[in-house]
């Protein structure tokens, strides 16, 4: 059985993850809309990883035994007027998650539940690799957004971007 605020933290954090798939969800309309088909598919790909994110999570807590309260997915509320601004937003909301991962070891540190704490390292090591990914597509853009080969060279090579299973087994 888990400590009572960590099984809390884990139980919102499936929301969260909900979130995160419906705000990717939502950049990869906005993309679409653009025109930037591989922008979108990126983004696409993103949303179907963080559902999955949540439902690892979510299959953690019922191995422990844990009661599941799934709550209401907030509608994602950020305006794009640029091509960058999902982008930013995207980088912004990961080192979001980051913090919410972090708060969630920190909770099972206290408490010296080992197993828990093994299971956020994968997250913990995710974590690093989606904020790298934003910054990555951030510096891209900058560089290459403004003229119209660099930014079709860029949506072509977010178009070969393919969804691969989170390799995390429970």
């Amino acid at each position: 059985m888990l400590n009572e605020k960590v099984s809390k933290l884990i139980n919102e954090q499936v929301n969260k993850e909900l979130y995160s798939a419906y705000l990717y969800l939502d950049f990869s309309i906005y993309y679409e809309q653009q025109g930037l088909d591989g922008f979108a598919n990126w983004y696409m790909v993103q949303a179907q990883e963080e559902r999955d994110h949540a439902m690892l999570m979510l299959k953690y807590l019922q191995l422990c035994g844990e009661k599941v309260t799934l709550d209401v997915v907030a509608k994602p509320d950020k305006e794009m007027n640029k091509l960058m601004d999902p982008l930013q937003f995207g980088l912004e909301h990961e080192q979001y998650v980051t913090s919410l991962i972090n708060d969630i070891y920190a909770a099972a540190y206290e408490v010296k539940d080992f197993r828990t704490m093994q299971f956020l390292d994968w997250f913990v090591k995710e974590q690093l690799e989606e904020e790298k990914n934003a910054e990555d597509m951030i510096k891209k853009m900058e560089l290459f957004g403004n003229d119209s080969k660099g930014l079709y060279s860029l949506d072509t090579e977010y178009a070969a971007r393919i969804y691969t299973a989170p390799s995390l087994v429970l």
